[in-house]
């Protein structure tokens, strides 16, 4: 596989393939004016997205909700986590209100991991599911979950409000689980996208590589996702939001993207988004598309 191996000096050199356009255009404004008229928070901004710009300018955004203050402190994440507050009430119909305002045919809804909460949020998630699809009833919605800490009757509950598609990210190889996100489990992360599999929902799952992960394992991890009858797979060139977080271990090139996609495919995966700048939320509409045309 072709990658970019870092030394403490070239650490800082982006390769060319991992330059993103500027947030600019009237759509980006736009969605900028009415997540701070919703007092709304996203994952493009909260994750320090790099492609805040492609995507607003294209009038699409993924809001997160349950607040901006993470319980856990994953490795590589750039959501805050420290003190909480305590959910607003309000926010399920703020989602719908501003969703029916756009003009757009797909959202996708995350939220930061509640563990503090006796339910991790499942009725604020549920609510918001429930009041986005009745506001806007041709639109489809993504859900990009927590792993509840393997609780499968949380999952069971989000699943009931019937989102389009449930998303949940394994983010990494097993063997990185511990160092990259050690509040994590790599068999929760199993276990929630097989009990929506089981509930008959579509499930995605996303992958970040340059964090010193082997191609063995990349490949494993895509043979898990098959055998939970995974459908949808991102996979991405992780990017250092700050100095807080982990450093990149190499940039995969464009080609080992490629050749990642072919392999996830052949597999069983039904659509594998790959490519250096890749997020899960990336062009989701799309990938529901092509695998398994939802809006046919």
């Amino acid at each position: 596989m072709n990658a970019t191996k870092l030394s403490s000096t070239s650490s800082r050199r982006l390769p060319n393939w991992l330059k993103a356009s500027l947030p600019k255009g009237k759509n980006y404004f736009r969605l900028k004016a009415l997540t701070l008229k919703y007092g709304l928070n996203t994952v493009c901004e909260s994750a320090s997205c790099p492609n805040i710009g492609s995507c607003w300018s294209a009038g699409t955004l993924t809001l997160m909700i349950l607040g901006d203050t993470c319980t856990r402190a994953c490795q590589f994440c750039d959501v805050p986590t420290g003190h909480l507050q305590i959910p607003r009430k309000e926010e399920p119909k703020e989602v719908a209100k501003m969703l029916s305002l756009l003009d757009i045919r797909y959202a996708v809804i995350t939220s930061v991991d509640r563990d503090d909460l006796p339910d991790g949020g499942t009725d604020i998630w549920v609510e918001t599911i429930e009041l986005v699809k009745k506001a806007c009833p041709r639109m489809k919605v993504e859900v990009l979950i927590p792993d509840f800490k393997g609780k499968v009757s949380f999952v069971e509950k989000i699943c009931r409000a019937k989102p389009d598609i449930l998303a949940h990210n394994l983010e990494t190889v097993e063997s990185l689980q511990s160092y990259v996100r050690p509040q994590c489990r790599y068999s929760w992360s199993l276990k929630t996208l097989e009990t929506a599999s089981k509930k008959k929902i579509i499930t995605k799952s996303s992958l970040m590589l340059g964090l010193g992960e082997k191609k063995d394992e990349v490949i494993n991890s895509m043979r898990h996702l098959v055998a939970v009858n995974c459908q949808i797979l991102t996979v991405g060139q992780y990017l250092q939001p700050s100095k807080n977080n982990l450093e990149v271990v190499e940039y995969i090139h464009p080609e080992s993207f490629a050749e990642y996609k072919v392999i996830g495919e052949s597999l069983g995966l039904k659509h594998v988004e790959a490519g250096p700048l890749v997020r899960s939320s990336f062009h989701a509409d799309r990938q529901a598309q092509q695998a398994i045309g939802i809006f046919e």
